[in-house]
């Protein structure tokens, strides 16, 4: 596997790792339709462990079977697929090295009812995703909990570990509970401090929600209005949260959120091409559409990352 430039210049941002963690984030950057750009599309299924199986999967029922998802990202020619214990051990000797994969090693669900300390209960391990063959392992943080900071010292202990066997590490950073306003959970200064947080955390790849132009902490407010931050357009709030990621040095991808329309989804992808983003890690809003359906729409969004369309 020859990498490409731009992937080399990303990987030299990753100064502290050993040759086994990077030879997995190239795995994961020279993959697929995309491999090569610097820019990655990753298919997420862990919705069935957030919502049920019913919400996740009865509009499109195929995706009740965990092959069809290795198989959907696969023939879409995307860069990584993502999922929860069962879901990869369900796949892992029929797809063993056809894809990369990342295990979801902490997971939630829907049952739960802490709303001021929200957190999520480990559910695998870095033995797991050794044993799997993945790539990387993934772990939700949730700033602003009144549980994160248990969290968070949960995946710098676990983001120790893989780094030291060769895998990297996936955080997802996303904001809630203890004081945040629903508003705040995608506000901008909400979404550049998560994602800031999850860099100093040790992210090699970092998850977040695309930002809002709302501003939700007044401390925050201030230094936006005096300094000028350009927090206008979908574009510029994804440009300063990759800012606010070591100033571009760590990959940052954006979820695909709710279900959306096709022109909602196409529309956001734009935005994060445009702001410098790398990419999408996009699920709901394509494995619950019909095979061909999803499929059409993934393309157009890997023709988007490489400025066709």
């Amino acid at each position: 596997m020859m990498l490409s430039e731009r992937v080399k210049k990303i990987l030299d941002g990753y100064e502290s790792d050993n040759p086994g963690t990077k030879a997995n984030l190239a795995r994961i950057l020279m993959q697929g339709k995309l491999g090569g750009t610097g820019k990655l599309v990753i298919l997420p299924v862990d919705q069935g462990f957030e919502h049920g199986p019913a919400r996740s999967f009865a509009p499109n029922p195929p995706a009740y079977d965990p092959h069809y998802h290795f198989q959907l990202a696969i023939d879409a020619g995307l860069s990584a697929y993502a999922a929860p214990l069962g879901f990869i051990e369900a796949g892992a000797a029929t797809y063993a090295g056809a894809i990369p994969t990342i295990l979801k090693v902490n997971s939630a669900n829907s049952l739960a009812r802490a709303k001021e300390g929200p957190s999520q209960a480990v559910t695998a391990s870095v033995k797991d995703a050794l044993r799997l063959g993945c790539s990387a392992i993934g772990f939700t943080i949730y700033p602003g909990s009144d549980e994160a900071y248990g969290m968070m010292e949960e995946i710098a202990e676990m983001g120790r570990e893989a780094k030291a066997h060769g895998l990297a590490v996936v955080i997802w950073s996303y904001p809630r509970g203890g004081s945040l306003s629903k508003q705040g959970e995608t506000a901008m200064d909400i979404c550049a401090y998560a994602a800031h947080m999850a860099a100093l955390l040790g992210a090699h790849i970092i998850k977040v929600k695309p930002p809002t132009e709302a501003l939700e902490l007044d401390a925050a407010k201030k230094v936006y209005e005096q300094q000028k931050i350009d927090i206008a357009s979908a574009s510029a709030r994804i440009r300063h949260v990759v800012q606010s990621c070591f100033n571009g040095r760590r990959i940052v991808v954006f979820s695909g959120g709710e279900a959306k329309d096709v022109d909602g989804v196409l529309s956001e992808a734009r935005a994060i091409r445009d702001g410098g983003g790398n990419g999408s890690i996009i699920g709901r809003n394509t494995f619950q559409r019909p095979r061909d359906q999803a499929l059409k729409l993934l393309d157009s969004i890997i023709r988007i990352y490489k400025g066709e369309g």
